[in-house]
């Protein structure tokens, strides 16, 4: 994923896709002989870690200051929060990298934001951001 990708990295989280099966390498152990025909080796797969929670709220509210951006409401503020890029585009690009239905993203782009502001925030959540509940409703 591109542009949600850029904001897991200004939020410092890393996609579960990433951590997960990469970090369970398979490792080889020898098995020890018995008689004269050895044990073959056996694979030990690693527990993947754990995903750790961000605290994206107390940076987005630190970065908004008193700037008047309300990151908990617009897209294109949680987007300036993060110096990325908010122009239409960037929003089209994105919400069509997120599965956006195509009937949300022809003309009214206000549905458009509301459905990418809920989405984004909901997938900051699925990625360890402490996403508030009263936003993912």
């Amino acid at each position: 994923m591109g542009m949600f990708n850029n904001i897991l990295t200004k939020l410092g989280l890393k996609k579960k896709t990433e951590e997960a099966p990469k970090a369970a390498v398979k490792k080889q152990i020898s098995g020890k002989p018995t008689g004269s025909m050895p044990t073959p080796n056996k694979p030990i797969i690693a527990k993947p870690a754990a995903v750790e929670v961000v605290d994206v709220v107390s940076q987005l509210e630190k970065k908004a200051g008193g700037s008047g951006l309300d990151w908990k409401v617009s897209i294109v503020d949680l987007l300036k929060l993060l110096d990325l890029d908010n122009s239409l585009d960037a929003r089209k690009e994105l919400a069509t990298e997120l599965g956006c239905p195509a009937d949300l993203m022809g003309g009214d782009y206000a549905k458009m934001n509301v459905w990418l502001h809920k989405t984004v925030l909901q997938k900051i959540a699925e990625n360890g951001g402490n996403i508030p509940k009263e936003l993912l409703d």
